[in-house]
């Protein structure tokens, strides 16, 4: 899959209160993405065909609406897939405009490049699994090594952020996300948030969708809740208890 020179932006949302954590943002969508998880919510935006929308008609409408968002942010798809990636977020920051991104840290070098020259205020970065469960979830062989790399190099910025896990029932069972917590703990994030896998057209609540090949799920994985009853206290002695939220859940 080809990068574009031009950013492909399959669409924007001119206000949220959901994808920057306390700040009112629009949101611009890109095209592309690497990988393909079998619960990815926006599938559409995985291939770089389709409707896009051209630069100066994006920067015009925020341009128009420099009063009420505070910031932007840039989703996907998987916007570090594209060069033109750090001209949009220098434009937009040009029009007094905070920034922020989210990532599943698919091109580390990219990334690193936009912590470095400071082109983001804040990140929501995605992590799938433990680092041994990425290539059947994403498809890839190489994913786990450069989302592992991209975290290092989020962590070591000093800039915001914010690490996202989808709870996939079928995969990540209990033990698998404690293992993944160790895993964060090792490398030193804090900040994960656990959020409830979607349903989404092509994935009704009655049929569930089956994991990736290699994976055995608990046979009570589906149907055990959604809530702090099961996970309020599971990572405890992993990562520190004001470290894990579900989504929802108020920072303290």
């Amino acid at each position: 899959m080809l990068a574009t020179r031009e950013l492909p932006v399959a669409g924007l949302t001119p206000l949220t209160a959901v994808d920057w954590p306390e700040q009112l943002a629009a949101v611009v969508f890109t095209r592309g993405c690497p990988w393909r998880c079998p619960y990815c919510h926006n599938p559409d935006l995985q291939k770089i065909e389709g409707r896009r929308y051209d630069r100066k008609r994006v920067l015009g409408f925020l341009n128009m609406r420099r009063r009420l968002p505070d910031g932007v942010v840039f989703s996907g798809g998987e916007p570090c897939m594209h060069a033109a990636l750090e001209d949009a977020l220098a434009a937009v920051r040009a029009l007094g405009f905070g920034t922020a991104l989210h990532t599943g840290g698919a091109y580390p070098r990219r990334l690193a490049a936009i912590l470095d020259a400071g082109l983001v205020d804040w990140v929501g970065f995605d992590v799938k699994a433990p680092w041994a469960d990425y290539a059947a979830i994403t498809g890839r062989q190489d994913a786990s090594a450069r989302a592992r790399r991209s975290l290092d190099i989020l962590v070591a910025s000093g800039v915001d952020y914010e690490i996202r896990t989808t709870v996939y029932t079928p995969v990540l069972t209990d033990e698998r996300l404690a293992a993944l917590a160790s895993e964060l703990a090792r490398s030193g994030a804090n900040n994960l948030v656990l959020q409830p896998c979607l349903d989404r057209p092509d994935h009704p609540p009655t049929i569930p969708r089956p994991p990736p090949p290699g994976f055995r799920s608990s046979p009570t994985a589906s149907r055990q809740p959604w809530g702090p009853s099961r996970y309020g206290h599971r990572f405890s002695g992993v990562l520190r208890p004001e470290a894990i939220r579900l989504r929802g859940q108020k920072a303290p």
